[in-house]
């Protein structure tokens, strides 16, 4: 694992890097745990990803008004409205069903994530500013074995995405498909998930701590990403916007280092996306606040996102602690 560049962990000073490596290689150690359990429930998984075709299932509500369908009004967010940003504060749960080790929405049943996001995320509501509540799911899982084609990645079934498509339309939330591409790309791995995509209540999330070269493995080298690979992903998603005249749709950068987004001064704000840079990794407060700080101020026209963690975060923030950061985050997640 390299360590000049820092590690998912934010740093707390020479005084305890050791501490602060110790409890990242743990957390890596967990994730790649997870990983290998992944590597024989989704073998088949694979297979019918390959051949799948068609749109996801519709269903009342949100959904309905997305289809493309001629005659149907046009459609909005799950709660209304056209743009998310800063008509709401989305708040998220990230995670994946198949272990409670991938994050938080994978702990019990979708409804069951549903109703514990929705106690959550109602303490974020401010007057005049109402939560928009997310799934994040992982949808492209980066993996330690480098499967049948050498990329090292897995990927959700259309079975399982839409079964979390559906509990995010019952709670009258958004789906926010992330992508781990292992040693693929974003962008194939984009246009995988394109019937989805195409609906007016899911967005995408580039994960690039799991994005490796073609000699390194997923979790043994902090993954990165160039502004170009984004803009690509980006203009990919947002044409889908402009084609079906959907809603804005949520589309999220995870970063936990400087290094990780490579020119992120050229990464492109495009119309109909709101594009969301989520400053991730976990520590204690003092030490996420300024990450946040620093990191926000990198480039200013993006949305900025901020990313909690159940397990290593040490001292968890509390809602009211979060909205006092400068500035006030527009999307808050969960692992």
């Amino acid at each position: 694992m390299r360590t000049n560049e820092g590690s998912r962990a934010f740093l707390r000073g020479p005084g305890r890097l050791s501490a602060v490596i110790e409890s990242s290689e743990v957390y890596r150690r967990r994730r790649l745990t997870a990983f290998a359990g992944l590597v024989a429930a989704l073998l088949a998984i694979v297979l019918v990803a390959r051949s799948c075709g068609g749109e996801p299932a519709q269903t009342a509500g949100a959904g309905a008004t997305g289809a493309g369908a001629s005659g149907a009004t046009a459609p909005q967010l799950p709660r209304g409205g056209t743009a998310i940003f800063p008509r709401y504060r989305v708040v998220g749960f990230y995670g994946a069903p198949q272990s409670d080790r991938l994050g938080v929405l994978g702990i019990g049943s979708p409804g069951r994530a549903a109703a514990r996001l929705a106690r959550v995320a109602r303490r974020y509501a401010t007057k005049g500013r109402p939560v928009l509540p997310a799934f994040e799911l992982i949808s492209t899982i980066a993996a330690e074995a480098p499967g049948d084609d050498g990329l090292h990645r897995l990927h959700q079934s259309p079975a399982t995405i839409d079964r979390y498509l559906r509990a995010a339309r019952r709670a009258k939330a958004l789906l926010l498909l992330d992508v781990q591409p292992g040693r693929g790309d974003f962008l194939s791995e984009a246009r995988r998930l394109e019937r989805w995509l195409r609906q007016p209540d899911v967005g995408l999330a580039l994960d690039p701590e799991w994005h490796v070269g073609a000699n390194e493995v997923p979790g043994q080298t902090i993954g990165s990403v160039t502004a170009e690979e984004i803009n690509e992903v980006t203009a990919y998603v947002a044409g889908f916007v402009a084609q079906r005249k959907l809603p804005e749709k949520l589309f999220v950068v995870h970063q936990f280092t400087s290094a990780m987004i490579e020119g992120k001064e050229r990464v492109l704000d495009r119309p109909g996306l709101a594009l969301t840079m989520n400053v991730d990794g976990f520590g204690d407060r003092p030490n996420k606040r300024r990450k946040y700080a620093e990191f926000t101020r990198e480039v200013k026209r993006f949305h900025d996102g901020f990313k909690l963690f159940y397990e290593e975060d040490s001292n968890l923030m509390r809602p009211r602690d979060v909205l006092r950061l400068s500035p006030p985050p527009d999307l808050i997640v969960y692992e």
